[in-house]
């Protein structure tokens, strides 16, 4: 790729350079796409609890686990196309990139149809099963199936920004969400204040938002001129890259969903509390996704940059990236986990109004404050491991450290105390455990590389 073509798509070089500066500059634009994503969801809270009543607000609250499952299994996804286009860019396979970019298209539009037709069929089920308040039910099954409808143009959106982020590129994702995010807001207010559609109205927005990133994504994509050109003739599922981008994105979108398959324990015991309660978590849980997804960011350069410097053979850099990364991400955490403990009270006014919501919001607040910056020895190890092409038993680690221990923490721990606290402080154990084991299987895996 020429230089000129270099500038003109503002790609960040990967394989040479200062790691310091260019994980950093990568990272921003990641960061504020990966924010914006998040905040589709969250300015519909925002939208109902200030507009409409406690009620809207925990029904839109009551699904936000599913919107995350889904949503993690779509990232996941953009996460292995991210890896495998990065690998085959950095061996300069023009034919690998081509094939594995036009399969995975196809790939992530089929995994986004699935995600939709499950949605549509079982929100009622799945929300029964969470134990969602009666009188919430009717709002927050409305809800899902809307937002539903916009999960296939989520997975194009993630398989875009999987392949701009892989050649370097993270500016356009971001300006594209960031159109989409601002169309998001008006409507969401458009159809909440005017047309009172409450729940209803802001799913409406988020689906036609995500319509809008991905369409601006995929204009993108089918103009360049480069070997990650989109060119819908090409598009087939190629054995070999469908194989690959597969062992990738299956396991790391499970492991995404996993988080949210534990945290439906979370989420069932927190339903044992009052509305008030339940509407305080749905208010304050909106800080878990903002602060995780800042963090995520420096995951997936992590990725990004040892998937590269794998397929250019350059050991040495791919160690100094994890180290890198790993060092930005706690310090991500450890800042805006600070911010959050001193202005949580603020924070959880632009969800609610009432007094009472606020305070049980800060209850989980004054935990999980201290308890981010800690997820990062755990996620940053796996993103490590699946920028070297393991995934599967990252996979693993995650389901015995998280999911598992999760569970019997919910009935052993939080049934002994039965404290909202006591439920909260899982988090934190399990982020510990599951983050030690995924550090030494790094470290192992490493190790066996070929210099």
């Amino acid at each position: 790729m020429c230089e000129n073509e270099k500038k003109k798509t503002h790609s960040i070089e990967m394989t040479s350079g200062s790691l310091w500066k260019n994980l950093l500059l990568f990272s921003l634009p990641l960061m504020g796409s990966q924010v914006l994503e998040v905040l589709f969801n969250l300015s519909d809270v925002a939208v109902v609890g200030r507009f409409a009543d406690y009620m809207a607000l925990g029904a839109v609250g009551s699904t936000t686990l599913l919107v995350t499952l889904f949503t993690g299994i779509l990232i996941g996804m953009g996460a292995g196309v991210n890896v495998r286009v990065a690998h085959e860019l950095g061996a300069e396979n023009r034919k690998g990139t081509e094939e594995t970019i036009h399969t995975s298209l196809l790939l992530c539009a089929i995994a986004g149809l699935l995600v939709c037709v499950v949605c549509l069929l079982f929100s009622g089920q799945m929300l029964s099963m969470m134990n969602t308040k009666p009188e919430l039910m009717e709002q927050a099954v409305l809800y899902m199936k809307i937002y539903a409808l916009g999960m296939p143009a989520m997975a194009v959106y993630n398989f875009g920004n999987g392949v701009l982020s892989a050649r370097g590129d993270t500016k356009r994702p971001l300006i594209y969400l960031s159109i989409a995010g601002v169309i998001n807001v008006l409507l969401n207010l458009f159809f909440v204040i005017v047309c009172h559609m409450a729940a209803a109205g802001v799913a409406t927005a988020s689906a036609i938002a995500l319509y809008i990133s991905a369409a601006l994504v995929m204009i993108h994509l089918l103009r360049r001129k480069d070997e990650c050109r989109v060119s819908l003739h090409k598009l087939r599922l190629h054995p070999k890259a469908c194989k690959a981008v597969l062992l990738l994105g299956i396991p790391t979108g499970l492991q995404n969903g996993i988080f949210a398959i534990a945290n439906l324990f979370v989420q069932a015991g927190v339903n044992s509390f009052d509305a008030v309660t339940v509407s305080g978590n749905a208010a304050a849980a909106n800080a878990d996704s903002l602060i995780y997804n800042v963090m995520f960011a420096f995951y997936t350069a992590c990725a990004s940059f040892i998937g590269q410097n794998w397929g250019a053979g350059n050991k040495k850099r791919m160690l100094k990236t994890y180290g890198i990364s790993l060092t930005y991400a706690f310090i991500a955490g450890a800042i805006l986990g600070g911010l959050l403990l001193v202005f949580g009270p603020q924070f959880l006014s632009l969800f609610a109004t009432e007094p009472a919501v606020i305070d049980a919001g800060m209850e989980r607040i004054r935990i999980m404050g201290f308890s981010y910056a800690f997820s990062c020895f755990m996620d940053c190890s796996i993103a490590a491991s699946r920028g070297i092409g393991k995934s599967i038993p990252p996979t693993i680690i995650i389901i015995l450290g998280s999911c598992v221990f999760r569970v019997i923490w919910f009935y052993t721990v939080f049934a002994h105390f039965q404290t909202i606290s006591s439920l909260y402080l899982l988090y934190i154990f399990s982020w510990g455990i599951t983050g030690f084991a995924e550090v030494l299987f790094f470290a192992v895996s490493f190790r066996k590389i070929r210099a």
